[in-house]
Parts: C-alpha cells; sequence; structure tokens
C-alpha cells in the first residue's frame, strides 16, 4: 500500500466543553420543564410559540404550501423505505424450542413503545431525513412517534418537511430544535410520555445529548461527520469519482474522504478533475477544506489490499466503482461499511434521498460492530422458558450442584426448593 496524498481518518472525538454544555442544559431541562424549554428556544432559534406542537390543520396547511412535484417526489421516496423496511420485517419471527424433554424455550420480537425521531433542517430543509427516523419505527410496529424538527431561523418552518414528517407516519409533530426537543422527548413534557428511544441525525449537540441521555431511554446510534471510501480500478471515468468524493466533501469541513486506487496515473487524473470541478462547486468553501484536511488517496497492490484498507476505515459509505467482473469479489469480501453502493450506476446521494436503504448510518469505525438504522433498531427480542415438573427436577439437579460449586446458597436453595417438589 502506498499512500498518495495524506489526509486525516475522521474519528469520532471527545468534546469536552460540548459535553459541560450540553450536561448543564440536560439538568436545567429536567428542574424546569417548559420554563427551559421555552428559555433555549428563544434564546437559540428566536422561537417561542403558544405550543411547540402543530395541529392538524396545522399540518395541513402546511402541506398545501409544498410544490405537487416536492410532493410527488416525497412518495416516490417514501414508498421505497417502505416497502424495504417490510421486507426487513419479515426475518423477524418468534420462535419456541424444546431443548430437553419438557423444557421449552422461545423468543418474542416486541417494538419498543415510543420513539423520538429528530429531522435535522435548521439551515437546510432536509426533509428526505424524516423517512429514515419515521418509516422504519412504525413499519416495527411503534405506537407512538413523536417527530421533531428545529423551526427556520426567526420562526416558521419548512413546509416540505412538515408534509415529509406526516406522510412517513408520525403521530406527533413539534417544532422544536436541539437539545431541548431530545429533552422534551427523553424526560417527557407537555404530554409527550418519556420515549423509549431517540432515533435521527444533528450536529454536536444532538450527538451529545444522546450520548448523555442513553441509559435513560435508548439511542440509535452515535453519528459524526459524513464519510465516503470509493474503491475505483481505473475502468470509472474519474470525472465521475472525483463529483462523487465532492458531493460528501461538501457535507461538512470535517467530512471523512478516501480513495482506493491501483495505479498512480489514474489516481492523479481523479485529483485533477476534483481540483477542475471544486472551483465551480457552489459549496466550495466547505468542500475544499474537508478535502484538504480528511482526503486520502491510496495506492493498493489487489483487490484484497484494497479491501483490507477499507474495512481499516470501516466508512459510513463505501463506492465500488469497479469492474462488474470483480464485484462479487468485494461483496465477499467486504465486512465493516454502514451502506454499500455497487456499481457507479449507483451514488451515496441515492440512498441519503431516495432509494430505499437508510442514510443513519455508523461513522467514526463504528461499522466494525453495528449497520445503521433499520427496523430491527426498534424491536427488543426478549426470551422466555417454560418447564414440565419433570424437567424443572432435572435441570435442578444440575443447577444445585453448580450453585454449590460457586458458592451461591441462595441461588442453590431455589433449585433445591423444586428438586423436591417435583419428586
Amino acid at each position: 500500500m502506498k499512500i498518495f496524498k495524506e489526509g486525516g481518518h475522521r474519528l469520532f472525538e471527545s468534546d469536552p466543553q460540548t459535553a459541560a454544555v450540553v450536561g448543564e442544559m440536560l439538568i436545567d431541562l429536567e428542574k424546569n420543564g417548559m420554563d427551559a424549554v421555552r428559555r433555549y428556544s428563544e434564546r437559540f432559534d428566536g422561537w417561542n410559540p403558544k405550543s411547540f406542537e402543530l395541529s392538524e390543520a396545522e399540518i395541513a396547511e402546511a402541506a398545501a404550501k409544498v410544490p405537487e412535484q416536492i410532493r410527488s417526489d416525497t412518495e416516490y421516496s417514501q414508498a421505497n423505505v417502505r416497502k424495504f423496511a417490510q421486507a426487513q420485517m419479515e426475518m423477524f419471527r418468534d420462535i419456541e424450542v424444546e431443548v430437553r424433554p419438557g423444557a421449552v424455550l422461545g423468543h418474542k420480537n416486541i417494538p419498543v413503545r415510543s420513539v423520538c425521531s429528530y429531522i435535522p433542517g435548521g439551515r437546510y430543509p432536509l426533509f428526505g431525513s424524516a423517512q429514515m427516523s419515521i418509516i422504519p419505527p412504525k413499519v416495527a410496529g411503534v405506537r407512538n412517534v413523536y417527530a421533531f424538527t428545529p423551526p427556520v431561523k426567526g420562526g416558521g418552518y419548512y413546509p416540505a418537511t412538515v408534509n415529509a414528517m406526516k406522510t412517513a407516519g408520525a403521530d406527533r409533530i413539534f417544532i422544536l430544535g436541539g437539545v431541548p426537543a431530545l429533552a422534551m422527548a427523553a424526560f417527557g413534557m407537555e404530554g409527550v410520555e418519556p420515549v423509549d428511544m431517540i432515533c435521527g441525525a444533528g450536529n454536536k449537540y444532538i450527538t451529545e445529548a444522546k450520548r448523555q441521555l442513553f441509559g435513560r431511554c435508548g439511542i440509535d446510534l452515535l453519528a459524526g461527520p459524513s464519510e465516503v471510501v470509493i474503491i475505483a480500478d481505473g475502468g470509472s471515468d474519474p470525472a465521475l469519482v472525483a463529483c462523487d468524493l465532492l458531493g460528501q466533501a461538501e457535507h461538512d469541513v470535517n467530512s471523512g474522504l478516501a480513495l482506493i486506487c491501483f495505479d498512480e496515473g489514474y489516481a492523479q487524473k481523479c485529483m485533477d478533475e476534483l481540483a477542475r470541478q471544486i472551483v465551480s462547486l457552489g459549496t466550495k468553501d466547505v468542500a475544499e477544506q474537508s478535502w484538504s484536511r480528511y482526503g486520502t488517496v491510496y495506492i493498493a497492490e489487489d483487490i484484497d489490499e484494497a479491501i483490507k484498507i477499507s474495512d481499516d476505515w470501516a466508512p459510513e459509505h463505501l463506492e465500488l466503482l469497479v469492474r462488474k467482473a470483480d464485484q462479487q469479489k468485494y461483496l465477499d469480501g467486504l465486512r465493516n461499511y454502514g451502506s454499500l453502493f455497487v456499481g457507479e450506476e449507483t451514488t451515496v446521494a441515492y440512498g441519503d434521498k431516495t432509494i430505499g436503504t437508510n442514510h443513519i448510518l455508523p461513522t467514526s469505525r463504528a461499522a466494525r460492530y453495528t449497520g445503521g438504522v433499520w427496523v430491527g433498531k426498534f424491536i427488543k427480542t426478549l426470551t422466555y422458558q417454560r418447564c414440565t415438573a419433570a424437567a424443572s427436577r432435572e435441570t435442578g439437579e444440575v443447577v444445585y450442584r453448580q450453585c454449590v460449586a460457586e458458592q451461591l446458597p441462595g441461588h442453590a436453595a431455589t433449585a433445591k426448593m423444586r428438586v423436591e417438589k417435583y419428586k
């Protein structure tokens, strides 16, 4: 392996200042409830309406303002997400097995009761995020999905986001952003039950609030700045490779970007093309910083080494811009990625917006141990057991001996009593 362009691998970092700010806010919000919610909302967003929750009439009014093409495209995208989530649900089944005569074990798949879905959007109308954190829990069978999105700076909200939240299946919709939104849901305020889980992307304050609230309620995952790794073997147009790198570079000045090639000449063509395209990119200021600071280009000796480099990165998004004849080898060998985009016919933006896979994905090498958001995130697989009298006696004899050996007389007594009872 050779590093053709040096760049940092963007990892989740400890941020004591953000942690302290969020911690103080959460203490205040739990103690002072809606008074604190209103104070922070006014302070950060200039937003303090009579009610943060939208009425059905307000939701309908917002939807009516959305252009027909956007409404149609939203329905198209949400249909794909819903269909994929419904297919994923088919893998879940309750089971029961008799491991020994009279000893029956089983498990049931039960959805959590309530979820807070956070849809970012204080700066941009990211209405595509609504389907990613609302549809999977609703398909999983979650009873109550409370959807929150921040107001537009200075007041109001994006009609397209409200429309998307409603059509995705949100049970209640709130215009409230940041840490106060998560606190309202986690602590239970203004008629919202304390939720079982928080789901959705956001800025560093949202991520830190999720981290600190974990335990009180569940979370989907901790998402850092966006990442992409592209493996390109020379068969794809360098202009396409550069375009896809820039598509993620514009997310954040800390976006993680890596290109894995097999030839220095081809790598240089991709870099030259990126330099050409970035000049006219509307988000040049952001993309230029992320590429300069975190863009890395590797030259791999062969496919196996390319797979090894990628698995070490464990990227949020992984694009395979490689020959069709080699795609299966990559599919068989790769283990660590949030979502995989196979062939130049697809790209990260497809997964972000429309095609149906989820865009809430692991970053900072978390793909080594978890996948992204899907219906399974909202389902608890719970076990149970039952025994006949004879099976209880047989099991109890083994348990009694083991408890004695482990010097746990209280445990041993529970088994011994059953052995004697069912003689």
